[in-house]
């Protein structure tokens, strides 16, 4: 976890069995404001536009064939009207702005490779420096591919020759290297045709130019924070100071810092074009000494080398034991980039190649071959840090004899530069390669500062993040407004922006948003559960379907040396009866447990033992349980956790639920309910339902919903981690039960290959339940980016077409059958809302659940809209964006009282199904078929753990350099997350 979200606590799955405790009001803290008085009201000039577009869609006899881009079908007027504030600045510009675009080419006049990253930016800004003087703030680019200008520049054929040095050098002769860089006109973007097109309500008007516009705009407002010396800017839009305060930085320990800093993306919305500005938190780099920091790192995780090259990979270093200054006097630094620790394979191919004992070797074991008199020349291993500066030609003719001798790195720099290695115990790092390693010692580095963390975070410094990054909403509202401007340069103007005629108000807008009716939940029989800030309690009430379970035990894990959290045997027993007790008044219809097994396991044999144990309860044909509760030790409760996901889920087909000694040995009735509404779930029973009416097409028991979703490698997996896909869907009108597929694809592909087989098999199962086929599809697809909606079309809608047409009958879909609506579920947006009225907010000061917002920040000829169903328990709520890319559904459907328009019917709809996530008794952020997809994904990870999350033993060319025998990373085998036929139709993944 490198980047944490103000609401990364927002939500805790718990179930609620006692009173509603808790539920204080909001506190001493004011709900957010922009001066003396009232908020602005809405700008009725917008709300017309709105208005009018939608009265001329609804008149509009033509519509997009095939139901792709579906216009919007009016604005939801369900739920009670409020006003909110958003993170949103207005942009105005100069009613004539043009914009002159430019493509940037980098090449290099030599035999060296282009340069990227920093170096690229860095040529770009000699360029602006040494090339384009006459146009100082007309100017403004991304630092890398392309420039945008206020006036036409007169370009150079040939383009321009930029001769590199680095900041601070001003001797060109410190670095001969030469680039060519050719600026080539690409197209002139007119601002005033893309407000004329916003602002037009006429219905199909299509703008070919938009997305070209706005990103041109994005490259102006982003222009001041990139070529910032104090800003560090990550992924092109988030920017962070690196002078914050103390308020805006804190320590997360081993090495890294929190450093808050802002996301800012201009936006086209309905009759204006917005900026968009949201508070980040980011975990960087300490900067200092670089052995120092390694001292602290290995403190706090243990001294495991693999884990240190990891967390040190491709960190930039300034060197310290050459010293070079500039005409000034001022030190040039010498940046170097850690390739990683000494391995035993460096530099194998070379004539003298250097020895290395061990990984991680110190500074008195690891030498190298030194000859004094070809020092770097080919063939021979380089000094250490030294470079290539002076590197001799080799002579023609027969090499003469070696003269030189291996040197360890410590005696060194001992004799080279008078240097003592403090601690030759810490490893030293290759700035070099692999092939051609350059080793030093860490004393002699120091951390370059504002440098984002690309490790996986501790759990310790995990939770330091989120304690950093949650906070009341009005703090981050007041940030945005204040902070955010200043560093984004709009308060005061920065002259690039002035230079543009641009004026970006560092202000929050209103929007108009309306609060949806809580729907009452149903539980067995007459059981009516009636939400209160969007949770209820399962006080005196029963499922509403319970399930049966005949057989079923324990399995009690125990480590090696680790005190048990119960007294006796005697202890736990009365514990399993205490939750027993509670599974039969929650209904589930259940035998006695089976006398089960304590296993007390090795850390380093856990996996076997655990398998041996589970095989053993598989192998018992008279008594195999249908269901096993795992008891983990908190300690290694990670590989613990996933192997038995594993090995029950996938090799011996038994269903399962885990929890942790500690809670368990301490739990109340609460917290066994909670372990019961899993145990209900994942053997086919229903935990609440809605009534009928609230669920609207799906009562007519013709509707399967769908969710699916893709999970990526995280920073730290092997190089053949793959990306797996994730399908869920309901099987009956209900919508209790979710069973899902998995299937491993192509790292980092978002698009789902083989979609109309995992969409097959969830047709069958429908069809097996229902004794027919459904006629509607809704599909919830969560984890796609803007730019890849109409990706979603080109790829997916056909695999689902055809997955139909292997399955449907042909009566069927020659009446066009079934009918499709497929919504886009964005979770990692930056729009945030806050109420503007005290008497409007929620316990934590966001706004209230249920609180829905289609205009204002959308377009008026998209269909989509915001939906925050939940209450944040703490931080800023996040609310779900859907956009609905597909529909063949409700445009199509007469509309029905008490709705006014398909968007309605739609927002309610959506609404109302984050009330029936099972696993919780409160409404969820996203809606189920969402969010049960993005869990199924997750307990993929589980199965490929030693993929996803390589163990601290795998080996440094594995777990490093991510190869694979052959040299090449290979696709795992499918079969590891390929559900066993016992547990496929379960909700295995809850």
């Amino acid at each position: 976890m490198m980047e944490a979200d103000e609401a990364a606590a927002a939500e805790v799955l718990e179930v609620e069995v006692g009173g509603r405790g808790g539920f204080g009001g909001p506190g001493d803290i004011e709900v957010f404001n922009q001066g003396p008085g009232q908020p602005p009201g809405v700008d009725l000039n917008i709300v017309r536009i709105e208005n009018d577009t939608a009265i001329k869609i609804k008149q509009s006899a033509s519509k997009k064939p095939g139901g792709e881009h579906p216009l919007r079908p009016g604005y939801g007027v369900m739920g009670k009207e409020i006003l909110l504030w958003t993170n949103y600045f207005k942009l105005v510009s100069d009613g004539d702005l043009t914009l002159y675009r430019y493509s940037i080419e980098i090449s290099s006049d030599g035999a060296g490779r282009v340069p990227t990253g920093k170096k690229a930016k860095r040529v770009v800004q000699l360029l602006l420096e040494e090339h384009l003087q006459l146009y100082r703030n007309d100017v403004a680019t991304d630092f890398r591919s392309t420039m945008i200008s206020r006036s036409d520049i007169e370009v150079e054929g040939d383009g321009y020759l930029v001769t590199y040095r680095a900041e601070n050098e001003d001797d060109p002769a410190l670095n001969a290297k030469q680039y060519r860089v050719r600026l080539q006109a690409t197209g002139v973007l007119t601002v005033s045709e893309l407000v004329n097109y916003l602002t037009s309500s006429q219905a199909g008007l299509m703008f070919g130019s938009k997305e070209e516009i706005i990103q041109a705009l994005n490259i102006v407002v982003g222009h001041h924070p990139k070529a910032a010396s104090i800003i560090t800017t990550v992924a092109a839009n988030r920017h962070f100071d690196r002078n914050s305060g103390p308020h805006d930085k804190m320590s997360l320990g081993a090495g890294l810092q929190a450093i808050r800093g802002f996301f800012v993306s201009v936006r086209a919305a309905t009759a204006r074009i917005l900026v968009n500005v949201q508070v980040k938190n980011m975990a960087f780099y300490d900067e200092g000494p670089l052995d120092g920091i390694m001292h602290v790192y290995m403190q706090q995780n243990g001294p495991n080398k693999l884990n240190l090259a990891k967390f040190f990979k491709k960190l930039s270093v300034d060197v310290t034991h050459i010293v070079r200054t500039n005409r000034s006097g001022r030190r040039i630094p010498r940046i170097k980039t850690i390739q990683g620790l000494a391995t035993k394979d460096d530099g194998r191919n070379q004539a003298h190649p250097p020895i290395v004992p061990q990984f991680g070797a110190g500074a008195k074991e690891v030498q190298f071959y030194l000859d004094d008199a070809r020092e770097g020349a080919s063939g021979k291993a380089r000094a250490p840090g030294g470079g290539k500066k002076g590197k001799k030609t080799p002579k023609a003719g027969p090499e003469a004899p070696s003269q030189g001798n291996y040197i360890s790195v410590y005696e060194f720099f001992r004799q080279r530069y008078g240097q003592t290695v403090r601690d030759p115990n810490l490893p030293v790092v290759n700035v070099g390669t692999r092939e051609d390693p350059s080793y030093l010692p860490a004393q002699i580095c120091e951390v370059l500062p504002g440098q984002p963390a690309m490790a996986k975070l501790s759990p310790q410094q995990t939770a330091q993040m989120i304690k950093f990054a949650v906070r009341k909403p009005t703090y981050n509202a007041q940030d945005i407004a204040t902070s955010g401007g200043r560093l984004l340069g709009f308060d005061p103007t920065h002259p690039t922006l002035q230079a543009f005629d641009i004026n970006v108000i560092p202000k929050l807008i209103t929007v108009p948003g309306r609060v949806l009716a809580t729907p009452d939940v149903k539980y067995a029989g007459t059981q009516i559960a009636k939400p209160r800030f969007g949770s209820w309690n399962m006080q005196s009430v029963q499922f509403v379907t319970k399930a049966d379970l005949p057989k079923w035990t324990y399995l009690r894990i125990s480590l090696q040396g680790v005190r048990s959290p119960w007294q006796s045997d005697i202890d736990f027993n009365q514990k399993l009866d205490s939750f027993q007790t509670v599974l039969r008044n929650l209904g589930i219809r259940i035998t006695n447990y089976m006398v089960g097994q304590h296993i007390v396991v090795g850390s380093q044999s856990l996996e076997s033992e655990i398998d041996t144990a589970i095989h053993k309860f598989a192998m018992n044909t008279q008594r195999r349980p249908t269901l096993i509760l795992v008891i983990v030790p908190e300690r290694e409760m990670t590989p613990v956790y996933n192997r038995v996901k594993s090995t029950c889920d996938i090799k011996e087909g038994i269903l399962n639920v885990c929890v942790l000694d500690s809670k368990f040995s301490k739990a109340n009735d609460q917290y066994f309910a909670n372990v019961g509404l899993k145990f209900n779930l994942k053997l086919g029973g229903r935990n609440h339902s809605l009534d009928p009416a609230k669920i609207g097409i799906l009562r007519e028991k013709k509707t399967m919903v769908v969710g699916i979703d893709v999970t990526h490698p995280s920073p730290g997996s092997s190089s053949n981690a793959p990306s797996v896909a994730g399908v869920v869907a309901s099987v009956d009108e209900w919508l209790g039960q979710w069973p899902a597929d998995l299937r491993i694809q192509t790292a980092r592909q978002e698009m789902v290959d083989g979609l109309d087989t995992l969409f097959k098999s969830r047709l069958r199962l429908w069809e097996k339940r229902n004794g027919n086929l459904p006629e509607n599809i809704i599909i919830y697809r969560d984890g796609v980016s803007e730019g890849q909606y109409d990706l979603v079309l080109k790829d997916e809608l056909p695999a689902l077409r055809k997955g139909c047409e292997d399955v449907y009958p042909a009566t069927m879909t020659k009446d066009g059958k079934p009918h499709m609506t497929i919504a886009i579920v964005g979770k990692r947006h930056n729009t945030r809302f806050y109420p503007t009225r005290k008497e409007e907010a929620d316990r934590s000061w966001n706004p209230q659940n249920g609180t829905v917002v289609d205009r204002g920040v959308t377009e008026a000829r998209n269909w989509d809209f915001f939906l925050q169903a939940h209450t944040a328990i703490q931080g800023t709520a996040r609310p779900a964006h859907y956009y609905i890319i597909y529909d063949q559904i409700f445009r199509e459907r007469k509309v029905q009282a008490p709705f006014v328009s398909a968007a309605d019917a739609f927002e309610d709809l959506t609404h109302n199904l984050c009330y029936l996530f099972g696993r919780a008794t409160k409404a969820v952020s996203r809606c189920p078929p969402a969010y049960y997809a993005d869990l199924v994904c997750d307990r993929a990870r589980c199965y490929l753990s030693g993929i996803f999350a390589p163990s601290t033993g795998t080996s440094p060319s594995a777990s490093i350099a991510g190869t694979s025998a052959g040299g090449k990373a290979r696709m795992p085998d499918s079969n590891l997350v390929r559900i066993h036929p016992n547990v496929r139709d379960a909700m295995f993944y809850v």
